[in-house]
């Protein structure tokens, strides 16, 4: 079935889970999950108040330094692109078991990086390990849960993801004033641990063997071939990627602008990332009780026109430096809950049609959005990396995202008419 045809998705209507589970496993699954997924953001987001001392440090360029993040999110994609047609062969729980393997050995080396180049090779195998997290985690919702269902428990899971933002930074700031920085990659090693042992005692294996693909590279390449002929799976894969460059450009750049161009220190960068998250956090909760009266299509939509418009207020303020730091902070708070609000509901969209392949549409879906959201980084560092860059990097992808989800949502409606 095509990846919108089914109601509850563009469409009015509802479709239900999959499976019924009580209040406490959808407790404990939300928890699990979210833990897992986690490891992702804070491996990313952990050093982020660090980057200015780790530039003096190797006498490097802001942007040579850009290019560590870069790396961790372009392993995170590339990551989930291998990862997530093995999940679907060998199951759900062997994949988050190697991986976190992978990301606390290149974690444990991160502390001995003597050169940049080190430094950014690791971090990339990093981002490839904790990939396994994420996109095992979106497969395992989709072998649960459906349309509607599935928007809602993503957005449960936002919750518990979303601390990982919240807390990464912060804590980053406040191990700055007790460590040096190469320190936070032993705290990644220990996050990698603790992911290691939710694996292996706390995740319950949702793909049993009958329902598994066989192995080889000809069916995996199968399953790409026949998800990328989904020109709306296709055309939502690119939306996603989209909110993840008006996401991350603000990420990449948010550092340099707040503590540099508005000279805050590392620990109230954190706390004004932190509120950042909060608004992420906000959104994807208000979106439970938005999807009780509109679709996800319907909620994705118009959220995309809040963040676009708030992108051009950003930018205006941005290049007249009007504000200061509220002028920048302010809109991107309003920019980030719009995108709160579209977070849960594009991949539970993309997700709905292809319950056969959930590890490999969850593996298009992540690398789509971690390969943006790597470009992302360089970009707002090439365009000068100040509030007019992100300013303009979060305005054009949000534009570029309403585009794609509208042309999905048209694509979809021609299915239907064929069928």
């Amino acid at each position: 079935m095509p990846v919108a045809t089914e109601a509850g998705v563009f469409l009015p209507g509802n479709s239900v889970p999959d499976t019924q589970l009580s209040h406490w496993q959808r407790i404990r699954f939300v928890l699990v999950l979210g833990a897992l997924t986690a490891l992702g953001p804070f491996t990313v987001a952990l050093y982020l108040p660090a980057l200015p001392t780790i530039t003096d440090e190797f006498g490097v360029s802001e942007t040579a330094v850009q290019f560590t993040l870069a790396g961790t999110l372009a392993g995170l994609a590339f990551g989930q692109l291998v990862i997530g047609p093995l999940s679907d062969i060998y199951g759900r729980r062997s994949p988050i078991i190697a991986g976190t393997i992978l990301h606390i050995g290149a974690s444990s080396l991160c502390f001995f990086a003597n050169t940049m180049a080190m430094l950014g090779i690791l971090r990339l195998l990093q981002g490839f390990g904790a990939a396994a997290t994420g996109v095992v985690a979106l497969a395992v919702v989709r072998d649960l849960f459906r349309g509607h269902a599935a928007a809602v428990m993503i957005s449960h899971l936002m919750l518990v993801i979303g601390l990982a933002p919240i807390l990464a930074p912060s804590a980053g700031g406040f191990l700055m004033t007790l460590v040096p920085w190469r320190g936070m990659f032993i705290v990644l090693a220990a996050f990698g641990i603790v992911a290691l042992a939710l694996g292996v005692w706390a995740m319950p294996e949702t793909l049993p063997r009958d329902l598994r693909r066989p192995p080889g590279i000809r069916n995996v390449m199968r399953t790409y071939s026949t998800l990328i002929r989904d020109q709306a799976f296709m055309l939502l894969t690119v939306a996603g990627g989209l909110i993840r460059v008006v996401q991350w450009s603000y990420i990449a750049g948010s550092s340099f602008i707040v503590q540099i161009h508005f000279g805050l220190d590392g620990l109230a960068y954190g706390l004004a990332f932190g509120s950042g998250a909060v608004a992420l956090l906000i959104g994807s909760q208000a979106n439970i009780a938005l999807l009780t009266r509109w679709t996800p299509g319907q909620i994705s939509l118009s959220a995309l026109c809040v963040t676009t418009l708030g992108g051009i207020v950003l930018l205006a303020l941005a290049i007249t430096e009007t504000g200061g730091f509220l002028g920048f902070q302010i809109p991107v708070i309003a920019i980030l809950t719009a995108i709160g609000l579209v977070n849960p509901n594009v991949p539970a969209i993309a997700m709905t049609g292809h319950g056969e392949s959930a590890g490999g549409a969850a593996a298009l879906l992540g690398f789509g959005q971690f390969l943006a959201a790597a470009a992302a980084a360089p970009l707002v560092a090439v365009l000068g990396n100040d509030s007019v860059a992100v300013a303009a990097v979060m305005t054009l992808a949000s534009a570029a995202a309403f585009v794609s989800l509208q042309t999905a949502k048209r694509a979809s409606q021609r299915s239907i008419r064929r069928e």
